[in-house]
């Protein structure tokens, strides 16, 4: 624990200095419009970094590989080989030859280097290139220390995507999860952090007992999770810096589902008292509560807009699992879907526009998504048993679990983005489920 949210933490991103490199010319015209359905990855060349020595070289590959492998997950890029390239540049402080890149059929180029100024410190530099329009799009210079290049590549790439698609990356983020081991019937499942590309997972409680749904604070690296070790589930509140974990109340009934509100200072939970299930609102500083709804039915899974103006949460007041908004403090409830199936685990948008939630229909699972006046219904991904999802700071990608039939079916991690085509398992060290995207990192 100590050496991921201290020593790890604390020396993540030792921000020596970032600033704009002359960029020249006028404003960009190579750029992905993501509006669009269907979707050509952009062709993009990311030659390794250059390097003055040996040492220096192994870390220019290492972050041009990073830079290329978070490009291309996110489907919007197509990084090409290296084997394919022609020019090889030795200085990126002059222009490259634009027709020698042209050949490949790159319409992009990163040119970068690497400088070692002290044993402890580097210095990281970059430039985008419009190949066709022969002109230099974006650069950036970071200085940091050799231990946190991954860091230092995850930036870059989401410098680079943001120049190309006019918004912001989600690379340089993590993602809370539970890692699971064991048969279905006697599953252990332990809360773990990893990088958003599945490098670095590390538990975050030395104990075995059953945790569930994480969710991270949108503006401080605390995590609130679910937990049974008490028997009754009950909600804890965890400094993934410090390692501190305190009980957040202690209710006489179940406390479940919590999500932060935007601000980090209070958090949405559902409390069952006298058999029934309502939504609640929690002020972390005082640790007082106040019921948001007072309906007889099922009230679980709310989720603040990120205006903090609304909550998006599911109830079977209807007679079957639908969802529901309403504003901040319970008033104005309103129904927005209508469709057949059962719908759960709402959880808005970063950017508002869209809500994401879990269908089950006929045996069958999906995740998808809805504006939230209850229209454009639509269906990104389906599966034996899909659940669960949550978005990248962007609001461009959805996590989501995915479990497999059988008695020892896997339970995995997946994304899918808002075109519902670039589907993809993400890396982690085993069975994993309920997983969670943080904000972008400080």
């Amino acid at each position: 624990m100590t050496s991921y949210v201290s020593r790890k933490f604390l020396s993540m991103l030792i921000w020596l200095g970032v600033m704009m490199l002359s960029a020249g010319g006028a404003a960009a015209q190579l750029t992905i419009d993501i509006t669009k359905g269907n979707l050509e990855p952009l062709p993009i060349a990311v030659p390794d970094f250059l390097a003055e020595d040996a040492r220096v070289a192994e870390i220019g590959a290492q972050v041009a590989q990073i830079v290329r492998a978070d490009l291309e997950r996110s489907g919007l890029f197509n990084p090409l080989d290296p084997a394919s390239f022609i020019e090889t540049q030795t200085n990126i402080d002059y222009e490259p030859n634009f027709s020698e890149w042209r050949v490949i059929k790159a319409e992009a180029l990163v040119s970068g280097r690497i400088i070692r100024e002290s044993d402890t410190r580097l210095r990281v530099e970059f430039r985008l290139w419009d190949i066709f329009g022969e002109k230099q799009l974006a650069g950036l210079r970071f200085a940091t220390t050799p231990d946190n290049i991954r860091r230092i590549s995850h930036k870059a790439a989401d410098a680079i995507y943001e120049a190309l698609t006019g918004e912001t990356g989600y690379f340089d983020s993590r993602i809370v999860f539970i890692d699971e081991k064991g048969p279905k019937t006697n599953r252990k499942k332990r809360l773990t952090i990893m990088d958003q590309d599945g490098a670095n997972p590390q538990y975050l409680l030395t104990g075995s007992d059953i945790v569930l749904t994480p969710r991270f604070s949108p503006n401080s690296q605390k995590i609130t999770f679910m937990s049974y070790e008490n028997t009754v589930p009950q909600i804890y509140l965890l400094d993934i810096e410090t390692g501190r974990r305190e009980l957040l109340g202690n209710f006489p009934g179940m406390t479940f589902a919590p999500r932060f509100a935007p601000d980090g200072r209070s958090f949405l939970l559902s409390m069952v008292q006298r058999g029934n299930s309502d939504i609640y609102l929690m002020d972390l500083e005082s640790r007082s509560t106040s019921r948001l709804t007072s309906d007889p039915a099922i009230d679980v899974s709310a989720s603040f807009s990120p205006d903090g103006k609304n909550i998006v949460f599911n109830s079977d007041r209807g007679g079957s699992p639908q969802l529901y908004t309403m504003k901040s403090d319970g008033s104005g409830v309103k129904r927005i879907t209508f469709g057949t199936g059962r719908y759960s685990a709402p959880v808005w948008s970063p950017r508002g526009d869209l809500i994401a939630f879990t269908k089950s229909e006929g045996g069958t699972f999906s995740i998808g998504v809805i504006k939230p006046d209850g229209s454009g219904e639509r269906q990104l991904t389906n599966g034996f048993l899909v659940e669960g999802p949550t978005w990248s700071p962007n609001g461009r990608v959805i996590l989501f679990s995915k479990e497999s039939r059988g008695r020892n079916g896997s339970s995995e991690v997946w994304s899918v983005d808002l075109t519902g085509r670039n589907l993809r398992k993400v890396n982690t060290p085993g069975k994993a489920s309920d997983p969670a995207w943080s904000p972008l990192l400080p």
